[in-house]
């Protein structure tokens, strides 16, 4: 067994429960062995918590000399100040979603993790979980055929999101950044990089507030950026998908995500979770559901925190690490992260100029291998195995 990965967060907000419970106690690979927040308050609580043994400034983690991977759970805009001081003090970095919110830092990034030797992944890793993992295997065995084409819908309010996280109403808050990205990443894990986009867009309205409880609160604020997308992207396969994310509407979500192909059709469930379903479409024939072929379904069997909907996150890094241990690229890599944000700055980009954009960045990724569990022998399963080559 290779050793542990000597690991620290960074971001004590609302996701940091579930990534700290499932690094405590699902990976083997991981020995999460502080926290830090610019709050220092929330991050004595995170530690009490889980039993965390330090709570460290930002300057003390990156000056560490046993930590090895830091895990940036920060608002995206300041995603790039973070990342970038952690791979200065030679520290591998895993990020939430997205990596920064302009290309050209994300380049700086890449260029400098290349530079280091250093890892740098990147989220969504539910592209990792039970039901992208099972749609890009049913791709891989050719059960659809070649993909002519795809669609991608979601919706939400997120102004009205944006009085509780207040962090939405910076760059990256808009819904393509915020949530679009869950899709965007879906369709790269199975359908490989995109070549050009061409999109229109709409920006968010002037948000006065609504909520009672925030009636302190009555300035009104715009989200920066388009809130709804209508996109079409070309991938280099030759795939032609639309994309619709719109944060102008009602908090009643909306989630379609399809690929059509020349000898079938595949439904997929929510890519914004792990265990989204997978339905296989044949002429003639009713739709059935395909049984999921790996593990990292998103069920939870260790006590439950908030936001326990978010299931595995975390797998990237676990993935991370044993990539760092073997020597080996990891898969929810900074080039993936690097091509997503293109991708959606492609898009913002087209809408405002009315032009088609040509999408440079490229990426592989390769599938985890089938036929493991994650809910068996108490929650852990030996699903990790699959994290390991």
């Amino acid at each position: 067994m290779e050793s542990k990965v000597k690991t620290a967060v960074v971001g004590c907000g609302m996701i940091s429960n579930i990534y700290i419970k499932n690094l405590k106690n699902l990976f083997h690979i991981i020995d999460l062995v502080a926290v830090g927040d610019v709050n220092h308050a929330a991050a004595e609580e995170k530690a009490k918590t889980y039993g965390i043994g330090r709570v460290m400034m930002i300057d003390e983690i990156a000056a560490s000399e046993d930590i090895e991977l830091v895990i940036n759970l920060t608002p995206a805009f300041v995603h790039h100040d973070v990342i970038k001081r952690m791979l200065l003090a030679g520290k591998h970095v895993w990020t939430e979603k997205t990596m920064t919110v302009t290309v050209e830092d994300a380049r700086e990034l890449v260029e400098l993790a290349d530079r280091k030797g250093l890892y740098l992944g990147v989220a969504p890793d539910t592209v990792l979980g039970a039901g992208l993992q099972t749609a890009r295997r049913a791709l891989d065995t050719d059960l659809i055929g070649t993909v002519s084409s795809g669609l991608a819908v979601i919706n939400r309010n997120q102004s009205l999101n944006a009085e509780v996280y207040t962090f939405l109403r910076g760059n990256g808050g808009s819904l393509p950044y915020d949530v679009g990205v869950y899709y965007i990443a879906a369709l790269l894990s199975l359908l490989g990089p995109v070549k050009s986009v061409h999109a229109f867009g709409t920006p968010a309205k002037q948000h006065v507030p609504e909520f009672l409880y925030k009636n302190a609160e009555t300035s009104p604020w715009q989200i920066p950026g388009s809130n709804v997308m209508s996109a079409s992207l070309q991938f280099a396969s030759g795939a032609l998908v639309s994309v619709l994310f719109d944060g102008n509407t009602v908090n009643a979500e909306q989630h379609a995500l399809a690929l059509f192909g020349s000898r079938g059709i595949l439904k997929l469930g929510d890519p914004n979770g792990f265990n989204g379903s997978v339905s296989l479409i044949y002429a003639g024939q009713p739709e059935c559901t395909l049984p999921f072929s790996h593990g990292y379904d998103g069920m939870n069997t260790v006590e439950a925190t908030p936001f326990d909907f978010y299931g595995h996150r975390g797998i990237g890094v676990a993935e991370m690490a044993w990539a760092i241990r073997k020597g080996r690229p990891n898969r929810c890599s900074k080039e993936y992260g690097l091509h997503c944000l293109e991708v959606l700055a492609g898009m913002e980009e087209s809408a405002a100029t009315g032009s088609t954009v040509e999408i440079s960045s490229r990426f592989e990724m390769k599938p985890l291998a089938p036929g493991y569990y994650s809910g068996f022998g108490g929650g852990r399963g030996d699903a990790e195995r699959s994290l390991m080559d």
